[in-house]
Parts: C-alpha cells; sequence; structure tokens
C-alpha cells in the first residue's frame, strides 16, 4: 500500500461490493453510507447500533468519529473507524464485518511496516551521506598541503556537520535535500569581483606571499563562472538562496581553475567576498560566521575532494553555513 495515498479499495469475496476505504490516523474511517454498503443493512440500522455503542461507551464519538469533506457533498460527512465498524459488525453478527475486520487489520500492519520501512530507508540514505562527507575530511587530512592549523579547522569542521547532521536526522527531513536558506543573494559582476581580487594580491605581493602570477585570468573562466551562479532555470533561479550561491561560488573556483595560480585563495576569498556583500559573513554577536582556520580547511576539503562526490562536498558547506546564522565555525 502507497504510504502516501490514504485511500484504499476493499472488494467483497464475491466481487459484488467495493469500497474506497480512508486510512489516516493509523486506522481505517466508513462513512455510515459506506457501512450501509459493506453489512447490506439499513442507515436506521446501523445509526441506532452505532448510538448504543456509544451509549454503552464502548466507543467514544469524540475520538472513533470524524467529519471529512468529500467529493458531491457541500457539508462535511461523519466517518467511524474501525473501533465502531466492528462494533457494529458484531451487533449484527455479520460474516462480512468479520472479514472487513481481518483485510483492514492486514492493511493496517503493511501500512505501519511501510512506513517504517520509508523512515528506515532515509535514515540509512542520511547515513551514508555522512560516511561520504568524513571520508573527505579524512583525505583532506592526509593531503601534503594539511598544516596544524587546517587540521584544527577540519575537527571544528567534521564536528559542526556532525551536530547539524544529528538536527537534521527528524524523518521527515533528510540531509540530502538541500537546506531552503536565505532566499537571494547579490553576486558581483566578473569586473568587481577581480578588482577585489587585484587588491587582495596587491597586498599578499606587498607581504611576499603571492607572485605576479596570483590571481591571473585564463580565459574566460572567470565570468563563465559568474554568468553559470545567474542563470535561471523556467525562469526562476538556478541557485536560489545564498547558501547556493556561496558553496557553488567556492567550489567552481576551487575545481575549475579559472587563474593561472592562486585558484585556492582565490575562492575563499570570493566565497568570504560574496558572504560579506550579502551580509552573512557576521553573525548577530557580530562575530565571522567563519574564521580563517575553518575556511582554509574548508577550501582544502574542496580542492581533495573527487569530482563524483560534488553534491556531498556543496550540500555539506549549505548546511553548515544555514546552521551556523548565530553560531561561529
Amino acid at each position: 500500500m502507497d504510504s502516501t495515498n490514504p485511500i484504499q479499495i476493499y472488494v467483497t469475496e464475491d466481487g459484488q461490493t467495493q469500497i474506497d476505504v480512508r486510512f489516516e490516523q493509523d486506522t481505517v474511517w466508513l462513512s455510515q453510507a459506506q457501512m450501509v454498503e459493506l453489512f447490506g443493512r439499513d442507515q436506521s440500522v446501523l445509526s441506532r447500533h452505532i448510538r448504543n455503542a456509544v451509549s454503552d461507551g464502548e466507543v467514544a464519538e469524540k475520538s472513533n468519529m470524524q467529519k471529512m469533506h468529500i467529493a458531491h457533498s457541500d457539508k462535511p460527512v461523519a466517518f467511524y473507524d474501525l473501533e465502531v465498524i466492528i462494533s457494529v459488525g458484531y451487533r449484527i453478527k455479520s460474516a462480512q464485518g468479520v472479514q472487513f475486520r481481518r483485510w483492514a487489520t492486514q492493511r493496517l500492519k503493511e501500512y505501519l511496516v511501510q512506513g517504517y520501512t520509508l523512515n528506515q530507508q532515509r535514515f540509512d540514505k542520511n547515513a551514508a551521506e555522512l560516511q561520504q562527507a568524513l571520508g573527505l575530511i579524512r583525505k583532506a587530512a592526509k593531503s601534503s598541503e594539511m598544516t596544524a592549523e587546517a587540521g584544527s579547522g577540519l575537527v571544528e569542521i567534521v564536528s559542526r556537520y556532525t551536530q547539524t547532521f544529528l538536527w537534521l536526522q527528524r524523518y521527515d527531513e533528510g540531509l540530502l535535500d538541500e537546506p531552503s536558506g536565505q532566499a537571494g543573494g547579490s553576486l558581483p559582476s566578473p569586473d568587481d569581483a577581480m578588482q577585489s581580487l587585484l587588491k587582495l594580491k596587491q597586498s599578499l605581493i606587498e607581504r611576499g606571499e603571492a607572485t605576479a602570477l596570483f590571481a591571473n585570468p585564463r580565459d574566460e573562466g572567470l565570468a563563465s563562472i559568474f554568468g553559470n551562479l545567474d542563470q535561471t532555470v523556467f525562469g526562476k533561479p538556478a541557485y536560489p538562496s545564498i547558501e547556493s550561491k556561496a558553496a557553488h561560488l567556492l567550489y567552481f573556483v576551487v575545481k575549475n581553475h579559472p587563474f593561472s595560480d592562486g585558484n585556492k585563495r582565490s575562492g575563499a576569498f570570493l566565497f568570504v567576498d560574496f558572504l560579506n556583500r550579502n551580509g552573512r559573513l557576521f553573525n548577530k554577536q557580530g562575530e565571522t560566521a567563519i574564521n580563517d582556520t575553518g575556511l582554509a580547511a574548508l577550501t582544502l576539503l574542496v580542492a581533495e575532494s573527487d569530482p563524483k562526490q560534488k553534491d556531498t562536498l556543496i550540500r555539506l558547506i549549505m548546511h553548515m553555513l544555514a546552521s551556523e546564522v548565530d553560531v561561529e565555525i
């Protein structure tokens, strides 16, 4: 039984009667008109038995009856749950009632088992996602570029990510789903981005931390990245949130190598620059949303990742940004 479909069709053994049975709140529901079809008795007889069951305290009208809107009816119709249906079946000694009870009980078991199975599948899927993210972190930790500071940044990342995973590990949410985040996010033009990078370049050269090759554009690589981030699909932004744009910006610059040198540092800078332009670099306490050590580790994580794991890494970054609005990484 499809757990997303609350209607199942009950067919009597002789095939003469078909009833649309509602499955909601872990039970089944029939109207009096449907019970007339099921039991083959007049509605007045069924009404009397329902009243007697309520007056005897066998069922409670408040919890065993509810009104629902159905097609071709201008007012709500009263529906009765399985307890009421069974009670009426016993009172009129209906063999059809026994058959229906067995059918409904079996369907309910299948429904509950399927619901458990779907939730277990989601949990397993989320756990697999977590394992992929941890695998990326382990790979980055072995990199020859890893420093003690970057290593401590990875520790921060894995602890934050694990906590995020636990927060999201509810059956109505999945880590594989992208967080909605904060809609919007204004991208700088490629020229504005390059102007900011050139200021960084000058500063690094003056400190002896870069050469003239740093951030030299290769063809139209950077413009292509910004054009990609600004594209629409069916009239809607392909990257609709600040988190999505920021994560993809970092990933594309680091992995696509739009510069002849310094792609990791350029990607990290443009990532921070974008967050700053959109009011997301600092949290409500005035602290940076991601510190230098965490940023260095995250950038290295992107650089060391397998392209096949792009979606995992993008969602990792997005979840970190979405969950760290008020908490420093």
